[in-house]
């Protein structure tokens, strides 16, 4: 196709899907050559799942983004299009910003900024400054802030989200950016729920599994243990009848004594209750929000 011809038919799809959903942004269209290089070739893999790797990329300039491929939408032109414009609508403090796509031997989705990493590496990295307390008790509410947004605010409802502490970016201030959301639902259809129907959904498998995946963050940011590693042995841990009696065990020991032990009491009976969310989803994520806020009582399981 005419690249003129391409770049009209891209403009009249957005033009169409703002006519329909408000105002959208326009997006830039990066050069592939310009994100090949800038990833070394893909070899910069900061993560990898089903929908595919994400790539950290340093461009020309000193720019640092994460760019992900988008697997999902290796058949159809018009289906990327769509989930490139709704991202780019979607706008808050705790999402990682997308600046733009490519196109070429692989469909890429180009993000804002990721200037400390992900959490992964702060866990993983011995040479990285161990977080603090406090910036652990920021991730862990600006995640469930992130997700109240998607689930309640966004429309239509985000369900694609995946929550691990490869995919939680930290910027330049330690801000924490989930970066792996979509329009696809975890079996990989669209979702065309209406807005209305939203905070009833909330309370549906897919909302639980949400929850479920924040008490897994939770854990991983008190024990400082990756759950890709040993996630079935921190569920056992926060479930177990003597979860009080091992807590100094199980933290961090990069924390010290250097945290708040009635806060981290609360954030265990929170986590408990997110892990339980997966078979009961009793907690919908804005109620799991103002108990990390500490606006609400937290209620004993």
């Amino acid at each position: 196709m005419d690249p003129m011809i391409r770049k009209l038919r891209f403009r009249l799809l957005a033009w169409l899907h703002r006519s329909r959903s408000g105002p959208i942004l326009f997006v830039k269209k990066f050069s592939y050559k310009d994100v090949k290089r800038a990833t070394d070739g893909f070899h910069r893999i900061v993560y990898s799942n089903s929908h595919g790797a994400a790539y950290k990329a340093n461009f020309e300039g000193g720019e640092v983004a994460l760019v992900k491929e988008a697997r999902a939408f290796d058949e159809g032109k018009e289906s990327f299009y769509r989930e490139v414009q709704f991202l780019g609508r979607l706008h808050h403090r705790h999402l990682l910003a997308l600046r733009g796509f490519s196109t070429g031997q692989k469909r890429l989705l180009v993000f804002d900024n990721i200037e400390n990493g992900s959490l992964k590496e702060h866990f993983n990295d011995p040479l990285r400054t161990p977080l603090n307390w406090k910036a652990r008790l920021q991730i862990a509410v600006g995640v469930a802030a992130a997700l109240e947004y998607l689930l309640l605010f966004s429309n239509p409802p985000v369900y694609h989200v995946s929550i691990s502490s490869s995919n939680i970016m930290l910027d330049e201030n330690f801000t924490a950016k989930l970066s792996d959301v979509g329009l696809l639902s975890s079996i990989g259809t669209y979702v065309q729920m209406p807005h209305s129907s939203c905070s009833e959904e909330c309370m549906d498998q897919e909302c639980g599994n949400i929850v479920y995946q924040l008490g897994v963050l939770i854990l991983e940011l008190i024990t400082g243990q990756s759950s890709e590693q040993g996630g079935t042995d921190l569920i056992q841990w926060v479930q177990g009848s003597r979860l009080s009696s091992s807590i100094h065990m199980m933290i961090d020991p990069d924390l010290g004594n250097n945290y708040d032990a009635r806060e981290l009491k609360k954030l265990l009976v929170v986590a408990r209750l997110c892990i339980k969310s997966k078979s009961n989803p009793k907690f919908p994520v804005s109620q799991v929000f103002r108990f990390l806020q500490k606006k609400v009582h937290i209620p004993r399981d």
